[in-house]
């Protein structure tokens, strides 16, 4: 099993705010990933729109739409439940986010790489 690798502390992240984003490597390209709160839960995705792969925050760490109930590509306007990644809204036409695995323990949020999401080397 895979180290678990520090996003950021648990507090810089607040519910429907603003996210944080993490260097990783997916299927051989470095990227980013994100991590959001919603709900009370920590969620994390790469960082790549699913209608254009894309980047999707229009500032760093702006990811919410102004309700901050939806995840919004910045490019297009395609809207993502985020407590799934399902695409809810505009041209992502039922694609989805691609989750990336995130615990949250000793006030802490920490990522998951696995077979297609690693750390950049």
């Amino acid at each position: 099993m895979t180290a678990e690798i520090l996003v950021c502390a648990a507090d810089a992240l607040a519910d429907g705010g603003k996210g944080v984003r993490f260097p990783l490597r997916a299927g051989g390209e470095d990227t980013t990933g994100f991590v959001v709160r919603y709900g009370g839960k920590v969620y994390g995705y790469l960082n790549r729109c699913a209608h254009v792969p894309i980047e999707l925050d229009w500032a760093e760490g702006e990811f919410f739409e102004s309700s901050g109930l939806y995840i919004m590509c910045s490019t297009h306007g395609a809207i993502y439940m985020p407590e799934n990644g399902q695409c809810a809204g505009g041209p992502c036409r039922g694609g989805r986010l691609r989750p990336i695995a995130v615990n949250e323990h000793d006030n802490n949020i920490y990522w998951q790489p696995d077979d297609y999401v690693g750390p950049r080397p």
